[in-house]
């Protein structure tokens, strides 16, 4: 059974309601908001064309997490060019729709769902572009006890891997635009 988030829709904040109610990262989400540019003409084509009937979004996010910061500006700007409807539900005040969509057994956002007219959840993104949650995914696989003595050491260098493959400029974008775009191809 899919999962179902109709009595969501239209509950949460607009992206705008909910730059304006950040308390933290404010300044740097609306920096990587506004250098946010199409790397490709075809991708800006296929976001300005696409439309299904009644798919919309809903946004996991909370303002102290820096993968929101750095990949729901994309995300926004994507989905504005799709002119599709957004909701942004706040993780800490939405913990049982959250705990639907656990990362590896975590709670780790952005969580990105696109869902359908019926409420159903039909595609899913988070909380980080593939490439850039590989070192994550091994950590885990090769780090099952968090009582182990390396464990703390082995997640920092983890952590600046993950930082590493971010980079210092918007690269890392056009990964989030690719598999946006993946999703949504599926969908059609």
């Amino acid at each position: 059974m899919a999962v179902q988030l109709l009595e969501k829709l239209n509950q949460g904040l607009s992206p705008q309601g909910f730059v304006e109610k950040m308390t933290r990262n404010q300044e740097a989400f609306q920096n990587w908001y506004q250098q946010f540019a199409w790397s490709k003409a075809s991708d800006r084509e296929f976001f300005e064309e696409f439309h299904k009937d009644g798919l919309r979004c809903v946004i996991i996010a909370a303002d102290w997490c820096g993968d929101v910061v750095r990949n729901v500006p994309v995300v926004f700007r994507l989905l504005e060019t799709l002119n599709m409807p957004t909701d942004v539900l706040i993780m800490e005040e939405n913990l049982e729709v959250m705990d639907q969509f656990l990362t590896m057994g975590g709670r780790s956002i952005p969580v990105v769902l696109f869902v359908n007219e019926a409420g159903e959840v039909v595609g899913r993104w988070g909380p980080r572009p593939a490439y850039v949650q590989e070192p994550m995914v091994a950590f885990k696989a090769n780090n099952p006890d968090k009582n182990a003595a390396s464990y703390d050491e082995n997640l920092k260098a983890t952590r600046q891997e993950i930082g590493r493959r971010y980079g210092e400029g918007t690269g890392y974008q056009q990964l989030i635009v690719d598999e946006v775009r993946a999703i949504l191809e599926n969908l059609a």
